[in-house]
C-alpha cells in the first residue's frame, strides 16, 4: 500500500495556509473557551445557535479528496488532519518540529492547555503519549520524507506534565535494516517529565519500491 499525495508549490502551500491556519486558530480558542467560560445559560443558548449555524455554513460544500499534500520543493507532507502538527485541525496543539542539519534529531516548544488536560492542572497522560509518537515518527521518518511507521512505543512518565510551556525531543540511536531505534522525551522548566523509545518500521510496499 503505497500513498499518493497531491503534489503543491510552495507557494501554494504558503497561501492555503493563511487561508485555513487562521480558521483552526479561531476554533481552537473556540474549545478552550467553551471550558473556561462563566456566562449566563442563555448566553450559553445563544453561542449554541451562532456555532451551528457556523458548522451548517461550512458543512455546505465538502472536501473528501486527500486530507494530506506533499509540498513540490520539499517533499515533506502537509497534513492538514494530523492530531498533532495538523493546520487546519483545531485539536491539534498545533506543534511546529524543527530539524537539525542531518535529520538526525528534532525537537519543538509548545503549549498544551486546558483541552489537553487529565489530572488538574496536568497534561493527560494520553497526550504526552501521543507528543512523544510524533516527535519519535518524524526523526525517524526523516521529516515525514519516509515512509517509517511506529513498530513498538514504550512510554516512561517521571512526573506529572504540567499544563503551559514545554519542549519535547527525538533523536536517532541507531537503524538496523528496516527497523530505526529512536528515544525522545518531554521537558517543563524544571527538566524531563517523559521519555520514550520506539522502534520504527519501513513497510514492506516501501521496501519492494526500492
Amino acid at each position: 500500500m503505497d500513498f499518493a499525495f497531491d503534489v503543491i508549490s510552495a507557494d501554494q502551500h504558503d497561501q492555503l495556509v493563511a487561508l485555513y491556519e487562521p480558521l483552526a486558530r479561531a476554533v481552537r480558542g473556540l474549545i478552550d473557551a467553551s471550558i473556561h467560560t462563566g456566562v449566563d445559560e442563555q448566553t450559553i443558548r445563544d453561542a449554541q445557535s451562532a456555532i451551528e449555524s457556523v458548522t451548517q455554513t461550512l458543512e455546505s460544500t465538502r472536501h473528501d479528496g486527500y486530507r494530506t499534500l506533499r509540498v513540490a520543493e520539499s517533499g515533506r507532507p502537509v497534513a492538514w488532519a494530523n492530531a498533532v502538527i495538523g493546520v487546519r485541525n483545531p485539536i491539534a496543539p498545533p506543534l511546529t518540529i524543527h530539524h537539525n542539519a542531518d535529520a538526525t534529531r528534532c525537537w519543538s516548544e509548545f503549549s498544551l492547555g486546558a483541552p489537553y488536560e487529565g489530572p488538574p492542572g496536568r497534561v493527560h497522560g494520553g497526550v504526552c503519549a501521543l507528543v512523544l509518537d510524533h516527535l519519535l515518527g518524524e526523526v525517524a521518518s526523516e521529516g515525514l520524507t519516509k515512509p517509517r511507521f511506529t513498530g513498538t512505543i514504550s512510554v516512561k512518565y517521571l512526573r506529572a506534565t504540567p499544563l503551559g510551556e514545554l519542549r519535547a525531543e527525538a533523536g536517532i540511536e541507531r537503524v538496523e535494516g528496516v527497523k530505526t531505534f529512536v528515544r525522545g522525551f518531554i521537558a517543563d522548566a524544571e527538566g524531563i517529565t517523559a521519555e520514550a523509545e520506539g522502534v520504527f518500521i519501513e513497510p514492506a510496499w516501501a521496501r519492494d519500491a526500492g
